[in-house]
C-alpha cells in the first residue's frame, strides 16, 4: 500500500472525515503533519499544492487534494487503485 501523507489541523472536520475514509479503505498509517502547530509546514504545503486549506492529501507522490477531492476520487473508483499501486 502506498504511503499516505496528510496536512491537517486539530479541529478540522474535513481532516477527520478524510482520515475515516482512508482508514475504511485499509490505510493503517497516515503521516499527519499538523500545520496549526508548524507554521513552516503550512508554507511548504502551500508551495507544493498552491492551496492553503486543509486537509491536503498525498498518496505516494500523487497530490489528491482535499477531502472533497478524495471523496470524488473514491466515487470514480480511483482511490483503491491509487492506494494499491506498486
Amino acid at each position: 500500500m502506498q504511503a499516505v501523507k496528510m496536512y491537517t489541523t486539530a479541529v478540522c472536520p474535513y481532516c477527520i472525515r478524510a482520515k475515516q475514509i482512508l482508514k475504511s479503505k485499509g490505510v493503517e498509517l497516515i503521516d499527519e503533519i499538523r500545520v496549526d502547530q508548524q507554521p513552516e509546514a503550512r508554507m511548504a504545503m502551500m508551495e507544493m499544492t498552491g492551496r492553503r486549506t486543509v486537509p491536503q492529501i498525498f498518496i505516494g507522490d500523487t497530490h489528491v487534494g482535499g477531502c472533497d477531492d478524495l471523496v470524488a476520487l473514491d466515487g470514480r473508483g480511483g482511490l483503491l487503485p491509487l492506494l494499491n499501486a506498486a
